[in-house]
């Protein structure tokens, strides 16, 4: 699993928004956003540069949690 915090999410349409950029992405089985606590959990086999890029995409911030 990939931990992503993600900053510039401030309501429930951004957290949908991002959460179909990371389902989009090649090999995720699942994404799950909470915009509380400005995190994103990822289950599958994409990198986690390549989930960074597509939250970026969407215009909003992301960095992989160690």
């Amino acid at each position: 699993m990939v931990k992503l915090k993600i900053s510039g999410m401030t309501c429930k349409h951004c957290a949908s928004a991002i959460t179909h950029a990371l389902k989009g992405v090649a090999g995720v089985q699942k994404a799950e956003v909470n915009l509380e606590l400005g995190l994103a959990e990822v289950e599958g086999s994409a990198k986690p540069e390549t989930l960074v890029a597509a939250v970026t995409e969407e215009g909003y911030h992301a960095e992989e949690m160690m």
